[in-house]
């Protein structure tokens, strides 16, 4: 697997954001990664150094759609948090 198809981007919500505060960055990844090709792939990327990964799978959620209310369920993500100890991710760059 390619550098560029291990990280798919990151998660920017309200949590994920005051994480970032505490050097903790979340990052949507592929479903195949594990956390040492995300490690390597992100200090590659974003030249820092990382001192831990976890990953966790968020189950997709069930919808309703149509004019029958059909059931479809929505796709699995893979999410990996990254602690950052050596310089920072810069995820909102200033204009």
């Amino acid at each position: 697997m390619k550098i560029e198809g291990v990280i798919l981007g990151p998660v920017l919500t309200e949590k994920a954001t005051n994480l970032a505060t505490g050097k903790v960055y979340m990052f949507l990844i592929h479903k195949d990664a594990t956390k040492f090709k995300v490690k390597d792939a992100l200090e590659k990327l974003y030249q820092v150094k990382i001192s831990q990964v976890s990953i966790m799978t968020r189950k997709g959620k069930e919808r309703r759609t149509g004019r029958r209310m059909m059931k479809k369920t929505l796709p699995n993500r893979k999410i990996a948090y990254v602690k950052v100890t050596e310089g920072k991710i810069d995820l909102f760059p200033q204009v």
